[in-house]
């Protein structure tokens, strides 16, 4: 691309403008991404949303840290009628008033390669008997370690170390995604205003100059050189010049409110955007542009999460619906004794082992309906992932092609409005000496305000191809590097 095509544009067509609108702050594209990336409502969305991730994530590997908690009971008190049974065998009702003190320190390891936890705990209790005879008594179990598992068949402790480490790095790279569509946000919002500033200088341009031939037209109606038909048609160009400026003028203010606002800008913020001309093209490989987002993109990572969560299920269904087998193993030191010392000599050891079974018998064909619907739910999974691999890779060729057409896109919508702004000026020297007619003029000043339109437009798609193609691969093709976006500490 020529860039002395936009700067001679900028000299030509902006001469004016900028002089008209000096006062106003000054805004390139890549100072707007800047703001936009620090400032605007989805990136404040972006940030919390990979701070609540690396939250759960860190909540996820605490969960196979061990965990040491102290449980106190200080105290519980207590006055009622109780039944006892006495030493003869024999029962009867008695009024007790007590009071209880427990002190409890536990230790919990979950195992992930077996789907149990071990647990180690020391306790410590008092009985305090407060009606006659009083008494006190004290029981201890300094050491007790002990192993559950819930089920033999089914492990979510594995299932999760192999979902959550997915789950985290789908988050960080969602991020990276975000932050480019905030790029891309931006320049559409960008270019929004862009043209609706440009329509508005041409809407000013176009009055200015069909003022002028009104009154040049009234003249030369006035010596008879024209006939009132085309006074009138000059007039009526008038009046729908004044309207266009009308509708430029509001167009330009909901433009300007809509990036002010998504900038984070104060409200009363006036820009004046200047056109982008550090345009640089580069061809970019299909195959090329598949690889990188195959490595890099979010959606990679989320189709792996996404099967294995689905093959979760069907381990949960098939774990749980069946035989089940759970599985109890305890082995401590206790003792007891009225005075505090007495409790740690002289320990008992005490275990406990339990190994409990679940067969269902007849179950009207629940466990079988849960494991055939998980089996589907599975293969629905592989089907949609499928799915959305093609839609992912075509999205990526479409674009890809999109892009390479770029260049020569922009230097057509160039040359167009070189070209349409050059015949409109002759157009209007012509029609001044009465070479032409009204309607060519209004003929050439319409084509010439498309052919500036069509440029803004081109230089929209660049821009907007560009950081598509961006937000696409996470992989910058200008400097042949990934994308990477530091994420700022969350301790």
């Amino acid at each position: 691309m020529n860039k002395k095509y936009i700067l001679s544009y900028l000299l030509i067509f902006f001469l004016g403008l900028s002089g008209a609108r000096a006062q106003e702050t000054q805004l390139t594209l890549e100072e707007a991404i800047t703001m936009a990336r620090q400032a605007s409502p989805d990136y404040k969305q972006a940030i919390n949303q990979a701070e609540a991730s690396y939250w759960m994530f860190r909540n996820y590997r605490s969960r196979f840290l061990p965990q040491l908690s102290l449980y106190s009971t200080l105290p519980d008190y207590s006055t009622s009628i109780t039944k006892i049974t006495n030493p003869d065998g024999t029962e009867s009702f008695v009024r007790q008033n007590r009071s209880f003190y427990s002190l409890d320190l536990g230790l919990r390891q979950n195992v992930p390669f077996t789907g149990g936890t071990f647990s180690v705990l020391s306790n410590l209790e008092r009985l305090d008997i407060l009606s006659d005879p009083q008494t006190t008594s004290y029981s201890s179990v300094p050491f007790a370690i002990s192993y559950t598992q819930n089920s033999l068949f089914y492990n979510p402790y594995r299932w999760q170390r192999e979902i959550e480490p997915l789950r985290y790095e789908s988050s960080k790279r969602e991020f990276v995604e975000n932050m480019e569509q905030i790029s891309l946000e931006t320049s559409r919002q960008y270019f929004n205003l862009l043209a609706a500033q440009i329509q508005l200088r041409t809407a000013e341009l176009n009055l200015a100059n069909t003022d002028t031939l009104f009154k040049i037209s009234q003249g030369r109606y006035t010596l008879g050189k024209i006939a009132e038909n085309e006074l009138l048609q000059m007039e009526l160009s008038l009046l729908n010049a004044r309207n266009a400026v009308s509708n430029a003028e509001l167009n330009y203010q909901f433009t300007t409110q809509n990036l002010i606002r998504y900038l984070g800008l104060d409200k009363n913020t006036s820009l004046q955007l200047e056109i982008p001309t550090d345009t640089a093209f580069f061809m970019i490989n299909a195959a090329k542009a598949l690889e990188e987002a195959g490595q890099n993109r979010q959606a990679v990572i989320e189709f792996r999460r996404r099967r294995l969560q689905a093959e979760e299920e069907v381990a949960r269904a098939r774990g749980e619906n069946s035989l089940s087998i759970n599985l109890l193993a305890n082995f401590g030191l206790s003792q007891n004794g009225p005075e505090l010392s007495d409790v740690y000599h002289d320990l008992n050891s005490q275990q406990r082992l339990q190994l409990t079974l679940s067969i269902p018998l007849m179950d009207w064909g629940v466990a079988k309906s849960r494991k055939r619907m998980a089996q589907a739910n599975l293969e629905l999974e592989k089907a949609n992932i499928e799915r959305e691999q093609l839609a992912f890779e075509q999205e990526i060729f479409q674009q890809t092609a999109q892009w390479n057409l770029q260049r020569d896109l922009l230097a057509t919508a160039t040359k167009a409005r070189e070209t349409a702004v050059k015949r409109y000026e002759i157009t209007k020297q012509r029609y001044l000496i009465g070479k032409i007619s009204i309607t060519d003029l209004n003929l050439a000043q319409q084509e010439k305000d498309r052919a500036i339109e069509s440029f803004i437009g081109a230089m929209r798609n660049y821009w907007n191809s560009y950081h598509t193609m961006r937000r696409l691969t996470l992989y910058d093709f200008e400097t042949n590097s990934k994308i990477i976006v530091e994420l700022q500490e969350f301790d």
